[in-house]
């Protein structure tokens, strides 16, 4: 199944350019109540003011993107932004620690919002019920919760694929297909690595979120609607199979996916110091890769098993309420998502829009737009059930799990139908 016509129009689009009144400022309605008119926001407040952001970066280009952003914002509203850069690996368990010790910061950029529903500002409160229909309509139904508070901004879109190592692929004498299967993705990388001498013919992120996309190809997902058990346990043991007899026989470096342990891990170094040709990953390495590569390097699509396409992502600014400043931060964030500082920030990122405005009017990249309209191309082939399971509340806990049995088995220390068998039971406990 492909994805909607709805997501298909905003891919195609953006290929061809992706409180009550009585309240006073900056101090919003109660998140349940759904009648009160927004609390007004005095833009002119806001000099001398400061906020704290607690930011992740993709790579060198976003981050360049996104100071440049804070700048003009300072200029423009007199107000300070701290932007504190914190390694995605240690984001949530220094957001939970700054929350539970009463010192919230206003905005943080994460890849999961739901942990932070309970203390998150509801957009709605500040920027009216129509303020989702900025963005697009399945961007905008993954940060309401069920009571249709909005908890989260959707700042951009990646979807997961590979990158190759052309010049090594042009040495080995090995062309790169329009579409390939997963044993055709194998064997020629297991080619280009051995022609080039290079120790792995693969490396991947060691993430749930990155090993979904092999589960996605093999055609189920952990998690289903109604954040309900999504996993097909016979197609999920077939994926498993495959994928950890890559990593046991050193096809993808064993070493580096144990060494990780349960933690986030980016094989991009791996890529880029010439261990392995093919590197699955995402578009935002783009930016990044064309400051740092020594090497000719292009984006290819995903590789195809029962079903083609890759898994989606995306990441989300959230405002805290119990912070020093909530009304800053919730303008901070409605600023930063506006059209031309969307399309300003993306353009510079090689992030994917998520807005209504932008995947109308087209976004244009300056440089490797074929490498970006490859991934928007795969994200169009992405299955629907693979969006509702990232949107999942159920989902990182599951993606979590994933790994950690994935582990074991790469280990040695339980089989495949033993891992599939944790993994459905541990996806139970993540969707009550």
């Amino acid at each position: 199944m492909r994805v909607s016509k709805r997501i298909c129009v905003m891919v195609i689009s953006t290929v061809v350019a992706l409180a009550a009144t009585a309240c006073a400022p900056g101090s919003p309605a109660s998140s349940g109540d759904r009648s009160a008119a927004p609390t007004k926001i005095d833009w002119k407040s806001f000099k001398g003011r400061k906020l704290t952001y607690v930011y992740f970066t993709d790579g060198p280009a976003d981050e360049k993107a996104t100071r440049s952003a804070i700048t003009r914002f300072e200029s423009e509203t007199g107000a300070t932004v701290n932007l504190q850069i914190v390694p995605y690996a240690n984001l949530d368990t220094s957001l939970q620690a700054r929350l539970s010790s009463g010192q919230a910061p206003e905005v943080a950029r994460v890849s999961d919002w739901h942990a932070y529903s309970g203390v998150a500002v509801d957009f709605k409160q500040y920027f009216g019920d129509s303020y989702p229909g900025q963005f697009t309509t399945g961007a905008a139904r993954t940060v309401q919760d069920t009571a249709g508070h909005m908890l989260a901004v959707p700042s951009d879109l990646t979807v997961n694929g590979p990158f190759v190592n052309v010049d090594a692929f042009r040495k080995a004498g090995v062309a790169i297909p329009a579409k390939w299967t997963w044993d055709q993705f194998v064997a020629d990388a297991e080619k280009v690595a051995r022609a080039n001498h290079m120790p792995y013919a693969m490396a991947i992120d060691k993430s749930g979120n990155r090993l979904s996309t092999v589960l996605s190809q093999f055609g189920t997902v952990l998690v289903g609607p109604g954040n309900k058990n999504g996993l097909d346990r016979q197609k999920a043991e077939k994926a498993l199979t495959f994928f950890t007899g890559l990593v046991k026989n050193n096809t993808i470096s064993k070493d580096f996916w144990l060494g990780a342990g349960d933690n986030y891990a980016g094989g991009n170094d791996q890529f880029l110091a010439g261990q392995a040709p093919v590197y699955l990953s995402g578009p935002w390495q783009v930016g990044a890769f064309a400051q740092s590569a020594g090497f000719t390097w292009a984006a290819a699509p995903n590789p195809c098993e029962a079903r083609c396409g890759g898994f989606p992502g995306g990441k989300y600014m959230v405002a805290f309420k119990n912070s020093g400043e909530p009304a800053l931060a919730a303008a901070f964030v409605e600023w930063m998502n506006t059209t031309e500082n969307q399309r300003t920030i993306d353009r510079t990122a090689y992030w994917l829009p998520t807005r209504q405005d932008l995947t109308a009017s087209g976004l244009k990249y300056p440089s490797h737009s074929t490498d970006m309209n490859t991934f928007l191309k795969d994200l169009a082939n992405t299955p629907d059930d693979t969006f509702t399971a990232n949107s999942s509340p159920a989902f990182t806990k599951s993606a979590q799990a994933l790994i950690t049995e994935t582990d074991k088995v790469v280990a040695g220390q339980e089989d495949v139908k033993r891992a599939v068998a944790n993994l459905s039971t541990a996806i139970d406990a993540a969707a009550r």
